[in-house]
Formats: C-alpha cells, sequence, structure tokens
C-alpha cells in the first residue's frame, strides 16, 4: 500500500519523499503559486519515483465551476504529461469536493459539478486517476450524522460510476445505497444530483 505525503509545506512533503520506502502518492501540487513552481515540484517528484495529487487550483483560486475544474484539470495534465514527462497512470487530479445544501443557490450545482468534471476527465485525460474528499460535500449538515452518512453514500456511488478511482472517506461512516431509508435515499439524491428547486429545503425539513 503506497504511503500518502500530505502537507501544505513542500519542504515537509520533500524530506518526506527522501525517507520513505517503495512507492508514495504526494498530496499534493497546484498552480496557486503559478506554472514554475508546479512544474519545478513535479519534476521533483518525478525525480523520487512518486505519484501525485493535482489540486484543480490556479493562480486564480480553487475551481468551482464545471468549466474551471476541467480547464485546470487539462493544463495540468498537458503540462506534467508533455513539460516533465510524468507518467500518466501516475497523476490523480482532485477537481474540489464543496459542501452542497448551504442555501447559497451558486453552492447547489457543487455535486453534479464535481461528478461531471470527474466523467469529464475519465474520458479525455488518458489513465489519469480521480480522487476527492468526499466528507467535504455534506459540511452543511455538520452535527447530523444519519444525513451526513446518507449523503457520502449517494454522493459516493454517482462519482463511482463516473469514473472516481479513489476517495476519502471514514469507513466506519459509510452506509450502504440499497439499505438507506428510501424517503431519506430520495430527498438526498434531489439535493446531491440538484434535480429540484426545493430539494435543500425538502432534506432540511425531513432532517429536523
Amino acid at each position: 500500500v503506497p504511503v500518502m505525503i500530505d502537507s501544505s509545506k513542500w519542504d515537509v512533503i520533500e524530506a518526506g519523499l527522501k525517507c520513505v520506502q517503495g512507492k508514495p502518492i504526494v498530496n499534493s501540487i497546484s498552480l496557486k503559486e503559478g506554472e514554475a513552481e508546479f512544474l519545478r515540484q513535479a519534476r521533483l517528484v518525478r525525480r523520487y519515483g512518486a505519484a501525485v495529487v493535482v489540486m484543480a487550483f490556479d493562480e486564480k483560486g480553487q475551481a468551482d465551476t464545471l468549466e474551471r475544474k476541467t480547464s485546470i484539470a487539462r493544463r495540468c495534465y498537458d503540462l506534467l504529461v508533455d513539460r516533465v514527462g510524468f507518467p500518466p497512470e501516475d497523476i490523480v487530479i482532485d477537481p474540489n469536493v464543496f459542501a452542497i445544501a448551504t442555501g447559497i443557490e451558486e453552492h447547489d450545482n457543487y455535486a453534479v459539478d464535481f461528478i461531471e468534471a470527474t466523467r469529464w476527465i475519465r474520458a479525455h485525460l488518458p489513465h489519469a486517476k480521480v480522487s476527492g474528499g468526499i466528507s467535504n460535500v455534506s459540511f452543511s449538515f455538520r452535527g447530523n450524522d444519519p444525513v451526513r452518512e446518507a449523503i457520502h453514500t449517494v454522493f459516493l456511488l454517482h462519482a463511482i460510476r463516473a469514473g472516481l478511482t479513489m476517495g476519502i472517506v471514514n469507513a466506519g461512516q459509510l452506509g450502504v445505497y440499497d439499505e438507506l431509508d428510501p424517503e431519506l435515499r430520495e430527498r438526498v439524491e434531489d439535493v446531491v444530483l440538484n434535480r429540484r428547486p426545493d430539494a435543500t429545503e425538502r432534506l432540511v425539513t425531513f432532517a429536523e
């Protein structure tokens, strides 16, 4: 099982790369600090023989729409493969999981955008993998574990169907889709897939 070296500080990541045995995964690099720094870090990751998680983040910030997610993913993939010579099968793209059902209309399509970005990456960026922090999607229901677990279960199922290859999950708090309460499952699916304008209100009412 590969060790994942996770830090927001590059010097910490590189210290780990110098010590770990086998083939690790670096989490993560992005275009946040510009193309030159992205390429520098990517070349070092390749030299150490590691795979890499690439966040959908550029000089303008985190990608929060399908268009931004796919354009940044394409840019990063092309830089890694064409400029660095990175093995495409060692690229793991994280298109950013954001919270839904926050009451802010602009957030309603966040889960759908992640799912569709996953589908696009698997179709257009050969051999690249896709990851995401699944629990981020349910932050608006903090304190209500049954609803959060249902959201994770539904979201993860649709993301896997779209091509998600790995995800950060709490395995002890992950339900089985077919075993969810039917009414809860329907309301959660309406929210996750943004199927109706009153989906959030209906789920909140049910949760209460």
